[in-house]
């Protein structure tokens, strides 16, 4: 959409369908926070020249794009659905909801709620969290993407507590984290020892500070996020989008949030095999070069990130060049630690 047309195009997909609606909007951006890609700059670089700024003014206002994943979720769907649609907002929201390939009634189910922030698609069979969520971003319209669990383990009223940061003091990344033993409650103490565990090697390996790696809760600016080359496409990519994150020395700003978990008897699907492939993918992260991180700068990606309407200023994440070691040196650690 062109900055300055008062048209949106919404879309609900079902089964494959793609049924457009379009209607005219009234100016509804005035009041509305902005946001400015100013802010999404990465903690260290090598040369002045990798994040200098780009001077255009061009500002949209700020808008999430919530993605709610279900597989097999028929008892919980509905409700979280609504939560998140009845919530109050300090901007503009879209949910997002793509039923990876579920045998029970969650598609169907979702698809008989009617809103016209809602969007739903639904495979017909199960390809996995990551490729459903990497299916939601290519459908988002928002300035940054927020994932959310349709098992109803996370509150929709915390979802505003993590835009917050992002009005009030410019910040681009945001988590929610869940402290054990704050608002918290745990079914299993395998699960949260597995998570606190992790979570700890994950800051040992990237030299970072983070409470929870886990977290479903990931504000994420959308630019951002396409640009990373995230080759998982189940549970791991939860774990390979923190952990290129913080290769690139980006640190997320944590906020806590309430949580209430499920055991394996309500339906929880990760298990220790899970645990494993994020060790892995851990250091595949760790040990893969910086410029690897991101994906092929062709030239229709690089005409879509510079003109996006989202976008006032680019940020330059490519600070490291294509033949840089991956080292971590002695400029980039100290700049680390002071951000």
């Amino acid at each position: 959409m062109l900055p300055g047309l008062r048209h949106t195009s919404k879309r609900r997909i079902i089964n494959g369908r793609n049924n457009s609606q379009v209607w005219s909007e009234s100016d509804g951006t005035r009041g509305l926070p902005m946001v400015s890609c100013n802010m999404f700059t990465a903690s260290y670089a090598l040369t002045e020249d990798a994040i200098a700024a780009d001077t255009r003014t061009e500002s949209a206002p700020l808008k999430v794009s919530i993605i709610m994943c279900a597989f097999n979720e028929q008892q919980t769907i509905m409700q979280a659905i609504r939560e998140v649609l009845i919530a109050t907002y300090p901007c503009e929201i879209e949910l997002i909801v793509v039923d990876d390939g579920s045998a029970d009634a969650t598609g169907s189910l979702a698809g008989q709620i009617s809103d016209p922030r809602l969007v739903v698609h639904r495979y017909d069979k199960n390809r996995g969290k990551g490729f459903a969520l990497l299916t939601a971003v290519e459908l988002a319209t928002g300035t940054h993407i927020l994932p959310f669990d349709a098992d109803l383990e996370y509150s929709a009223e915390d979802i505003p507590r993590l835009i917050a940061p992002v009005i009030k003091r410019g910040y681009d990344v945001v988590y929610g984290a869940r402290l054990f033993g704050f608002n918290t409650v745990y079914q299993s103490y395998r699960y949260a020892f597995g998570n606190r565990f992790l979570t700890r090697m994950t800051n040992v390996l990237f030299d970072a500070s983070i409470s929870d790696l886990h977290t479903c809760l990931k504000l994420v600016p959308l630019a951002l996020f396409k640009r990373l080359a995230l080759r998982q496409r189940g549970f791991g990519l939860d774990t390979e989008l923190t952990a290129s994150l913080l290769r690139l020395g980006i640190r997320p700003f944590e906020v806590p949030v309430s949580y209430y978990s499920r055991s394996r008897i309500h339906g929880k699907k990760i298990n220790w095999r899970d645990a494993f492939a994020c060790i892995a993918v851990l250091f595949q992260v760790r040990f893969r070069r910086r410029d690897r991180l991101f994906a092929p700068a062709g030239a229709d990606q690089a005409n879509s990130w510079e003109s996006s309407p989202h976008v006032r200023s680019v940020p330059n994440y490519d600070v490291f060049s294509p033949d840089s070691s991956g080292n971590q040196t002695d400029e980039e650690a100290s700049a680390a630690a002071a951000g």
